[in-house]
């Protein structure tokens, strides 16, 4: 009888591996597309000197207008600075523009915002972080290299680039092409252990 059953779980494993049912167990899942665009950018920091096309820029700017924010209150607003006087002024306000040929610049109006009524707590920083954060990965897509600057004089921006008068600079996204490769530590990450927990 023991031998019987055997041969009965030898013809079944055979037929699961004919009829493909186990593949998935047998084979490494791929990235999805997502994730390899998620691996492949990382924070740019050297621009060549060749322009952003119009068309580029305009995607990335779509990419921005179309992420989520709370209640739908798209509080965000961008300016992309190509015009090189405005961008060299920018360089009194930050050293981190890096040169690059496009700077975008991520403002919000915390009056638009959703608040949380419990404690008050303001969704501005977070629906701009999600809007900068589907503009880099656009901007990755299509060839760019963007890296995501914070330290800058927000007084300095407002004066220089009086257009954001009303808007809380977040962020400025000096974008352009990458002059050089991801240093080695864009790869460091922590593990998955340590990143997440599944209850």
């Amino acid at each position: 009888m023991g031998k019987f059953l055997n041969r009965i779980s030898d013809i079944t494993k055979i037929h699961h591996r004919a009829a493909f049912i186990d593949v998935a167990d047998r084979i490494a899942p791929k990235k999805s597309a997502f994730l390899e665009l998620a691996s492949k950018r990382y924070s740019c920091r050297t621009f060549r000197t060749a322009p952003v096309e119009q068309s580029k820029i305009e995607s990335i700017l779509e990419a921005g207008r179309l992420a989520p924010t709370a209640a739908n209150r798209q509080p965000v607003h961008v300016w992309a600075i190509i015009d090189e006087e405005s961008r060299f002024k920018l360089a009194d306000a930050t050293k981190y523009t890096f040169g690059a040929p496009c700077i975008f610049l991520i403002g919000v109006d915390k009056e638009k915002a959703w608040v949380r009524g419990k404690d008050g707590k303001n969704s501005s920083d977070i629906d701009t972080a999600i809007v900068c954060t589907h503009m880099m990965l656009e901007a990755a897509d299509l060839g760019l290299g963007t890296t995501w600057v914070g330290s800058f004089d927000p007084e300095k921006v407002a004066e220089l680039i009086p257009q954001t008068k009303g808007y809380e600079i977040v962020a400025i996204l000096p974008t352009g092409y990458p002059g050089a490769e991801a240093s080695a530590n864009h790869t460091n990450r922590i593990s998955m252990e340590n990143f997440s927990t599944i209850i």
